[in-house]
């Protein structure tokens, strides 16, 4: 090796430009479950990273949504619903939150403007009191779900219920506010370079987005009960081999598991009638995700009370770090 060679070596590869004053970190948006977390992280990222649900505690595990700015790039962390856990899972789960809050450069807390402040939010509003390192910015959402009368009094309402660094009304559906939350966000972060190469807009690997996606579409009219029993695993996932140019194919195969034989019933349908439906939705999604034709095959299979067994809840991917 001659003495030019060793010379690059040893000479680091060059960091990404960015302009003085450049911001660069973390937030987590945290809050009771359904006020829409994941749809307003979908809004800021401009592409949907996380799925959606009017189903409660939809979200389980932390989801990261990277906003690029000239000025700034804000990496935005979604968290599972804040409540009172009532299964092994549960516990997981809001022990997950309250790990996120303390490795954050600022927490937005959310609500939504068109409930009552609620038990729910007074018992966030304590924990977050404890924060004391960390700032706070509650973001009242869904504006666009109520009148200006009523969105003023759960301004003054969320105001009452601590000292927030911030308070930022927003609609994720109307766009309403969305350039000054995350402006308002990102003047809370450090200076720093980015962190993530240009372009990409969330870590997550495929195999969690598409399983994710299998589970969003899985949510879809089904009954109270079934939602918090629903994990969906991709057990095998691969481009199809010997296909032609501009005909590749994406085979996946992925699992539903549920807790008991009659929810399994539930979820396959008559003669297989709502499976067929999840998996049309879901392969749509993927192809739009993976940006190629997608084969999709469903099994739905039964793990016995799996929100409640260690076990069950380290093979489906919900280990202690979730």
């Amino acid at each position: 090796m001659s003495d030019l060679d060793l010379e690059r070596l040893r000479t680091p590869l060059p960091m990404p430009s960015h302009p003085e004053g450049f911001r660069s970190g973390f937030a987590c948006f945290v809050g009771r479950p359904n006020v829409g977390k994941s749809t307003l992280m979908n809004a800021l990222v401009g592409q949907k990273v996380a799925i959606t649900s009017n189903r409660p505690q939809t979200t389980r595990r932390t989801v990261r949504g990277i906003v690029h700015r000239d000025d700034a790039q804000l990496i935005v962390v979604d968290t599972p619903g804040l409540h009172k856990p009532r299964t092994l899972l549960g516990e997981r789960l809001d022990s997950l939150v309250r790990s996120t809050l303390v490795e954050v450069d600022v927490i937005g807390f959310c609500v939504p403007a068109d409930e009552p402040i609620g038990r729910g939010d007074t018992y966030i509003a304590r924990e977050l009191a404890g924060q004391r390192d960390t700032p706070v910015v509650a973001i009242v959402t869904k504006t666009d779900k109520t009148d200006r009368a009523r969105l003023t009094e759960q301004l003054l309402a969320v105001s009452r219920l601590g000292e927030w660094a911030d308070v930022v009304p927003v609609s994720a559906n109307g766009g309403f506010q969305l350039d000054t939350l995350t402006d308002v966000l990102c003047g809370h972060l450090p200076e720093g370079p980015p962190l993530y190469p240009d372009g990409d807009l969330t870590d997550e690997p495929d195999e969690m987005l598409v399983a994710e996606l299998v589970r969003e579409a899985s949510l879809e009219g089904v009954r109270d009960e079934l939602p918090h029993s629903i994990a969906v695993v991709v057990e095998e996932m691969g481009p199809r081999e010997n296909t032609r140019p501009g005909r590749e194919i994406t085979d996946i195969y992925a699992s539903l598991y549920v807790e008991r034989p009659s929810q399994k019933a539930i979820v396959i349908g008559a003669k297989g009638s709502r499976l067929r439906d999840v998996g049309t939705r879901a392969r749509q999604q993927i192809e739009a995700l993976l940006g190629q034709r997608v084969y999709l095959d469903l099994r739905v299979r039964v793990a016995k009370d799996w929100q409640r067994d260690p076990k069950q809840l380290r093979r489906l991917g919900f280990d202690q770090q979730v």
